[in-house]
């Protein structure tokens, strides 16, 4: 089920025409996406195919692939990046936005103290001129699918 107001049911709704950066990989369950808006190379958004505003909503097997897709999005990350970490966050709380989804971002050694933890999400409200553009965001996705398709996944 999709809801017409939401930005992550627009785009489930046309996922056979979505680009490489908004359908990075997928199962019958989730779908990876490229954050858009963000000065951070490789920031992904984990979102559910369907709609649902609460984590305590989500089905038996959609929780039980959710950890296999944070932590190998997490390694891929990680293999691609050299990022020294991930941060995972989940709040759903912007107006258009309110269908559950995983911010999952690459946490480089080199980050400004001001950016780190909760104010890593200051790298999307840097100025366009700053954004990846979508032709990088579908560079990164197209490397991202083959370092997950390459690592072992079980749910």
């Amino acid at each position: 089920m999709t809801t017409p107001d939401c930005y992550a049911c627009g785009q489930e709704a046309r996922f056979d025409d979505l680009p490489p950066r908004e359908r990075i990989a997928v199962d019958s369950h989730w779908r990876v996406a490229h954050a858009f808006n963000t000065a951070l190379p490789g920031w992904l958004v984990l979102l559910p195919r369907r709609h649902i505003t609460a984590v305590h909503d989500l089905t038996d097997a959609e929780a039980a692939a959710l950890g296999t897709w944070q932590v190998g999005l997490s390694r891929a990350l990680r293999a691609l990046t050299g990022c020294e970490k991930t941060y995972v966050v989940q709040f759903a709380e912007a107006e258009g936005f309110s269908h559950v989804h995983f911010h999952v971002v690459p946490r480089m050694a080199g980050l400004p103290r001001e950016l780190r933890g909760p104010g890593v999400f200051g790298l999307l409200t840097r100025p366009e001129a700053e954004w990846v553009t979508a032709g990088r965001a579908d560079e990164i996705a197209h490397s991202l699918r083959a370092r997950i398709a390459a690592e072992p996944r079980t749910p």
